[in-house]
């Protein structure tokens, strides 16, 4: 069963068409990079798939079932700017992840629940390189700093996927670099399937296992028709990549392992 479905979406604001005839298929644990210029509707894409837009025409399925048409805890979300609170401590914004997930009403976690959620938490800050900072606030770190917080944040939550929109393109090369390296740990220490939306083509190839791009076939002036962005690429990256069986971490995503299921 694939992990996420488009079949046959459509996107329209009144005239205006942003994505036509979208249909792909989705592997479980997969790690899918979004590529194509400005305006081709790529964030539409995983804003559609995150539950803040609704398609026009077509459907979309998680897990083959319906997409919820909100946002929940099956779908985490790392934006370019910090996502994260600046109010909250580094670890109060990766224990916020489980509060709200746990204790829907409260957004809080008492006794054993908050000493447990704050053991997984404290390992996942060691885990994406912020052992020793838990106390400090947003605006005391770098901008890699927070990026790694943001996808604590998201991760603790446990989701089954995982979306990026251009997370790391405000960083600067070398922290991009090392962000790489962890994304790429990340994804192999987890359940997750990750769909990320970037402008660098090299980013795309270097940690993700298919890419897709997305474009506007036509676009002379002269055509008169409406239209929209679709497919027009479809790489699976060779050698095929795939993320390991078994994670490490003791964060895992709410999605059952196909290993253990005999898949």
């Amino acid at each position: 069963m694939s992990a996420i479905r488009f079949d046959g979406v459509w996107k329209e604001y009144g005239d205006h068409i942003v994505l036509e005839r979208i249909t792909i298929d989705v592997a479980p644990r997969a790690f899918v990079a979004l590529v194509g210029p400005s305006g081709c509707g790529k964030t539409t894409f995983l804003r559609m798939l995150l539950g803040e837009e609704t398609p026009t025409r077509g459907r979309i399925l998680i897990d083959g079932k319906p997409l919820r048409p909100e946002p929940d805890a099956d779908r985490g979300v790392v934006f370019q700017r910090y996502s994260v609170f600046p109010h909250l401590t580094v670890l109060q914004n990766v224990l916020l992840g489980r509060e709200l997930k746990d204790s829907k009403w409260l957004g809080r976690l008492f006794g054993g629940a908050k000493r447990a959620a704050t053991e997984q938490a404290m390992v996942l800050l060691d885990e994406v390189g912020l052992k020793g900072h838990e106390d400090k606030y947003p605006s005391a770190l770098s901008g890699g700093m927070q990026q790694r917080l943001a996808l604590a944040q998201a991760i603790m939550r446990g989701p089954k996927i995982l979306l990026l929109d251009e997370p790391f393109g405000a960083l600067d090369p070398g922290i991009r670099s090392e962000i790489h390296e962890l994304m790429k740990r990340l994804w192999n220490e987890t359940e997750l399937t990750v769909v990320m939306v970037t402008h660098d083509l090299s980013e795309a190839f270097r940690l993700a296992s298919r890419v897709v791009a997305f474009e506007r076939h036509r676009n002379r002036p002269e055509e008169r028709e409406r239209y929209g962005a679709t497919i027009s690429r479809d790489l699976e990256i060779y050698p095929r990549r795939t993320a390991q069986p078994r994670p490490p971490l003791s964060i895992r995503s709410g999605r059952d392992d196909p290993a253990e299921q005999g898949a």
